[in-house]
């Protein structure tokens, strides 16, 4: 990874220099565009034709780049890309982006052209010669084209039949991938920690030593649950997505469940740390049962009454053990 002080800054970069970062920007693009196209290929083969085709655009324009190089200054590109160049707009690596769902692809795809045509726009605007504002205002103009064409390309490949039918995928996606996961830990880290945190709590009326089982109850059952959702189901056959991602959305929200009532006991006056950790409990409580009505269709009294009341009487029964 070059330094900033390192690189190059771009008003001092010469004609022939811009015309090779504009050539090498173009390529970068268009492997992108396909990888993202080969990501959705198997799930979204509508939006996969869509990218292959602004793939397609990109390699158009790199060509009439390189011909136009190879009029002005000959056969021999100098190699320079983004990394080389201070200031000079940066691509997210496209494994950062895959992951996020089709929407984020879609999305990333248009700030790109944004970035691209923005940038050669204010290139243009900082430059008196005449030959590159000309050759910058060309490449703002193709990238322009390329949203225009991304568009064209979508109302082609992508109808609203098709657009609803990956979208209802899309969401089933990450309904199964992380909502159901993460709303079976939180449930999980919120209801099952109530008995022993409350029975500490009463027994002992230490508000650290709660605070500590709570820490170690909430931390464990993360663990479990995250090493148990991964561990059952490779998704392969249940088309639930990656187990790593299951795991880490079960493990994370089981922790945050228990901790949710366990962290007031941080306060060290007992009452006082009691009273906040019940309303806690009962704000994750409704929280789940939302979200249960939110993605998992589940009608909102039911989810209550499900939730809700369980974890009163499980929070009952901490209280009972602990005062006994």
């Amino acid at each position: 990874m070059l330094l900033p002080f390192s690189r190059k800054r771009f008003r001092d970069l010469s004609e022939q220099e811009i015309l090779a970062l504009a050539i090498s920007s173009e390529e970068d693009d268009a492997r992108i565009y396909r990888g993202y196209a080969e990501t959705l290929r198997a799930d979204f083969p509508d939006s996969a034709k869509v990218f292959d085709g602004m793939a397609k655009e990109e390699d158009a324009h790199r060509q009439r780049l390189i011909d136009l190089h190879t009029r002005r200054f000959g056969e021999v590109i100098p190699l320079i890309r983004r990394e080389h160049v201070a200031g000079y707009y940066n691509r997210r690596p496209v494994w950062l982006v895959e992951n996020l769902g089709l929407e984020r692809i879609r999305s990333e795809a248009e700030a790109m052209e944004r970035e691209a045509e923005q940038f050669y726009l204010k290139a243009a605007a900082r430059t008196s010669d005449a030959g590159t504002r000309k050759l910058l205002g060309d490449l703002a103009a193709a990238e322009a084209g390329h949203q225009t064409k991304a568009e064209h390309l979508e109302a082609k490949h992508l109808g609203e039949d098709a657009r609803a039918t990956e979208e209802d995928a899309a969401k089933r996606q990450f309904i199964l991938t992380w909502v159901q996961p993460g709303l079976a830990g939180l449930m999980d880290g919120s209801v099952s920690t109530l008995a022993p945190i409350f029975a500490t709590a009463f027994a002992t009326q230490d508000t650290w030593t709660t605070f500590l089982v709570g820490l170690a109850a909430s931390v464990g059952a993360g663990i479990s649950m995250g090493f148990t959702e991964a561990a059952s189901d490779d998704g392969q056959l249940s088309g639930r997505g990656s187990p790593v991602k299951r795991g880490f959305a079960s493990g994370i929200m089981t922790t945050v469940g228990g901790l949710g009532h366990a962290l007031p006991y941080l306060i060290t006056d007992f009452w006082t740390a009691t009273t906040i950790a019940i309303i806690v409990v009962f704000v994750e409580l409704w929280a789940i049962a939302w979200i249960q009505n939110r993605y998992m269709e589940t009608p909102f009294f039911r989810a209550a009454l499900q939730v809700v009341f369980g974890g009163a009487l499980v929070l009952a029964a901490g209280v009972l053990i602990g005062s006994g």
